[in-house]
């Protein structure tokens, strides 16, 4: 029986995130203290008492939901025991705290450079996700390849039959009248500020390559599966460039999960705010045991 700790991405926040962990542990308090020192604002009032807006910001969201998830884990002390680690999109930073490949204060640097360089890449041109439930992964591909004038290339492999798309507003427009008219149950396009995982990410994927060299990495204490390459990676120096990589290319949780399974995850523990990808892991893995840290 091999415990698998899986931790959420961007999406997953809520008003209100965070705040029994802050009020019930010293520990989580200290932590979420010393996360406004270093980003130089106060988070935890955005995370407590903010607005859906306010945390819609990625710029927010990002630090935000890597704190929640981080200090949760954090909090479970000795009862916190993996065998491999995974995380959704923006989750692998919290899976690589949570197995002690980058401290939390490195963690939450990078995250935050993460977070702002994606947002100035939003800015850069107007683009979007959509996400398109009912259709084989196979078709999405194909019919995203065959708009050739704009850009729009599958992003997250969330769980089978269900996939997002990345890419300019015009290109994902016409994927999504395409994918409609192909059987697709729903392509419906998503609130939020950017395409994430696609090509147009390059210019933030830039200046994360630059904080990610320049910042400590240390040798896990378990495998982390990552998202590019959806396989165990202990190496240093791999796990490097998959994070880098990962910014520009397709989150393959389908594929992870199933590499977890193959491995010998049973438990699939969620650290972190929400409950989607236990959701995602029962539908890729039936026979999985899911639950929430």
């Amino acid at each position: 029986m091999k415990k698998a700790y899986i931790f959420p991405g961007q999406g997953a926040q809520f008003v209100g995130m965070g705040k029994d962990l802050y009020e019930s542990s010293s520990l989580a308090k200290a932590l979420f203290d010393k996360a406004n020192e270093i980003l130089g604002f106060s988070i935890t009032d955005l995370m407590f008492n903010g607005t859906d807006e306010d945390l819609r910001q990625t710029r927010v969201t990002q630090p935000a939901v890597f704190l929640h998830s981080v200090i949760k884990a954090m909090c479970l002390g000795d009862g916190f025991a993996p065998d491999m680690v995974a995380g959704h999109s923006l989750g692998e930073f919290s899976a690589l705290v949570a197995n002690k490949t980058l401290s939390f204060e490195d963690g939450l640097k990078l995250v935050y450079a993460r977070a702002m360089a994606m947002q100035k890449a939003c800015e850069l041109q107007a683009s979007t996700m959509a996400a398109v439930l009912g259709l084989e992964d196979n078709k999405v591909e194909e019919i995203c390849a065959s708009i050739n004038d704009e850009i729009v290339v599958a992003a997250n492999y969330n769980c089978p039959g269900q996939l997002v798309i990345s890419g300019s507003i015009e290109g994902v427009n016409k994927a999504c009248e395409l994918l409609k008219a192909a059987g697709a149950k729903r392509a419906l396009v998503l609130p939020v500020g950017g395409a994430f995982h696609s090509p147009l990410m390059l210019p933030a994927q830039v200046e994360l390559e630059e904080a990610i060299h320049s910042t400590q990495f240390n040798s896990p204490i378990c495998p982390v599966y990552q998202n590019y390459v959806a396989k165990a990676v202990s190496d240093v120096n791999e796990i490097k460039q998959n994070l880098i990589s990962q910014l520009t290319a397709p989150v393959k949780w389908t594929q992870s999960v199933q590499a977890m399974v193959a491995d010998g995850a049973t438990d699939f523990i969620e650290c972190g705010p929400g409950n989607v990808l236990q959701g995602l892991v029962k539908k890729i893995h039936k026979e999985a045991n899911t639950s929430a840290a």
